[in-house]
Parts: C-alpha cells; structure tokens; sequence
C-alpha cells in the first residue's frame, strides 16, 4: 500500500504563503532513513512525520538534511491533517509524543492554537562575523535554538538579506533577528529566522523561534498576548499568549494546497 503525503501552509489562510510543510500519517512504522530521504525529496523546510501512539501520535521533523527537535509550523500543518482529513474529530485535542516532551494543539474556530515549552535567553557576545552578516544590531542574546538578535529597526528586519556564507560561519545553527513594529503597525513585532546550518537559509514562518520571542518581547513590552508577523518573502501571522510560565500558546491557520502518495518500495 502506498503512504499518503500532504502540503500544507501553515500561519496563512492564502495559498502559496505562509510556511509549506509535508505531513505523513504512516500507516505503519517507518526507519529514519527513510524519513529523511522524503524529506530531503520533498525539499521543503519541514516534513513532518506521525504515527497512532496510544492516545495521540508520535511525531517526528525533518529538513531535507537532519532531523529536529521542534518545529511549530510543521505541528500545526499536523493538527490541520489530522482534523481536516478526519483522523481526529474537531473538537478533541491533538497530542503529540515529540523530542521535546507532550505537545498539544486545540482547534477553536479557524485557528489553531498550539502549546510548546518556552526557549528563554541569556546574554551573549557574538563573533564579528554576526555583524557582517546581517548589519547593526541593539542586542544578541543566546538559547537553544541559537542567537536572538534585536536589530535597529522594522525596516532592517524586512529589507536585510544576509550574508549566508558568514551566517554559516557562526558557533550555531539558527539565527532569529526582530524589531517592535512602528507605531499604528496591527502587529507588536516582527521577526525573521535563518538557519543555513540546517539547510534551510531563510524559514517562512516559525513557531519554535516565537518560543523564544515571547518572553523577550514581554520583558519589553509588558504584555501576555501579542499579534506577530514574520516578514519573509512569503510572510505569516502568529497570535502568541505568554503569561511567563513555562509554557507558551501558539495560534494560527493552516490551508491544504496538495494532496499525493508516495510510492512505497
């Protein structure tokens, strides 16, 4: 039996934008090799892979070159699977067994809300090579996932295109750059995320980089709830809950734009 595959665009309710990720419901267990050649085949940032684990599923990421600990688009194109092709009804949580612990994703009306374990900073000194590459910056900070970078502006965040090749230089892998918006803007702030240590040089739109701009945009600007936009080429909008806990709520949509099966061997 062949293995169905969906596209799905995450954080956009407009085809063609947001972050596109593949989602794989196995029907049945699979090596992890083979996830990570249809991933590298289907080359998008993410593909996600589940399979029914007791009362929820388990889930694994991919890039086209390694697999990843979180990722927050590729979760919500999962949810959005699991409801909108009927393997689970609308109204119960989806639970996924993951690298990073139990995650959750409640549907309330058009949005997806998802809940992930918060990435706090630390201070951090960067190598020159950060400078070069993507020009002025406020403030670096360091987590997990790699460097928090505030920059001068909304408008440098928008128009920056970065020197990959030094981007690639850095003692990590993943590079989140933000600003506040401007005043009348309907967002709070905005952000762009690169990660050409992962193969992916600029991400659409990403939820595990929010787990790490929550806290730091309510340390700045005082609030638990915010209106986020990434401003890649493509562009998505993220609402963001955070209460200073552990835990922080990411909510968006999710459109279906392809439908297909793999050829199992």
């Amino acid at each position: 039996m062949n293995q169905s595959i969906i596209q799905v665009d995450a954080f956009t309710i407009q085809p063609f934008a947001g972050n596109p990720a593949a989602v794989c419901v196995l029907s049945s267990a699979q090596s992890t090799e083979w996830m990570q050649a249809v991933a590298r085949e289907m080359n998008l940032s993410e593909t996600a892979f589940l399979l029914k684990q007791g009362d929820g599923f388990n889930l694994r990421w991919f890039t086209p070159t390694t697999e990843v600990p979180l990722c927050g688009h590729a979760t919500l194109a999962s949810s959005h699977v699991l409801w909108s092709e009927g393997y689970l009804p609308e109204d119960q949580v989806a639970q996924f067994h993951t690298l990073s612990g139990l995650l959750t994703a409640t549907k309330t009306g058009d949005w997806i809300e998802l809940n992930f374990p918060v990435n706090r900073s630390e201070p951090a000194i960067a190598p020159p090579e950060l400078q070069q590459a993507i020009g002025p910056y406020k403030l670096v900070l360091k987590n997990s996932l790699g460097y928090l970078v505030e920059v001068v502006s909304e408008e440098q965040v928008r128009l920056v295109q970065p020197d990959f090749s030094l981007l690639r230089q850095l003692p990590v892998t993943d590079v989140v750059i933000t600003s506040q918006t401007q005043p009348g803007s309907d967002f709070d702030f905005v952000s762009r995320f690169f990660a050409p240590g992962l193969g992916i040089p600029e991400d659409p739109v990403t939820g595990a980089a929010h787990c790490v701009l929550a806290p730091f945009w309510r340390d700045r600007l005082h609030q638990d709830e915010f209106l986020a936009y990434q401003a890649s080429q493509r562009g998505g909008v993220l609402r963001i809950r955070y209460d200073g806990g552990d835990r922080v709520l990411i909510a968006g949509q999710a459109v279906t734009v392809l439908r297909g099966e793999l050829i199992l061997p």
